[in-house]
């Protein structure tokens, strides 16, 4: 089943990718494998949102897990982590 997806992107990770937002069709069905998808998209995906790189994720503005259901019409956020100071 395909999925439609907001997916928004902060701070760096925009910056890398030069757009904010976009609307993704997907057959994933966690978080985690949406991530996956985008990587295999190749560069600059691949370097901003790759495993091992720090990445937090929200689904419908509430932090989530990798393992996180993904829905159609959800919008999902892709950031780095953020310190204070």
């Amino acid at each position: 089943m395909t999925r439609k997806v907001q997916v928004r992107y902060f701070a760096s990770i925009r910056e890398a990718l030069g757009h904010g937002e976009e609307t993704v069709e997907t057959q994933a069905t966690t978080l985690g494998a949406l991530r996956d998808e985008l990587i295999a998209r190749g560069e600059p995906h691949a370097a901003v949102l790759a495993r091992g790189r720090a990445v937090r994720l929200a689904v419908d503005q509430v932090m989530a897990k990798e393992d996180a259901a993904l829905r159609d019409g959800a919008e999902v956020a892709f950031f780095p982590p953020v310190t204070g100071g």
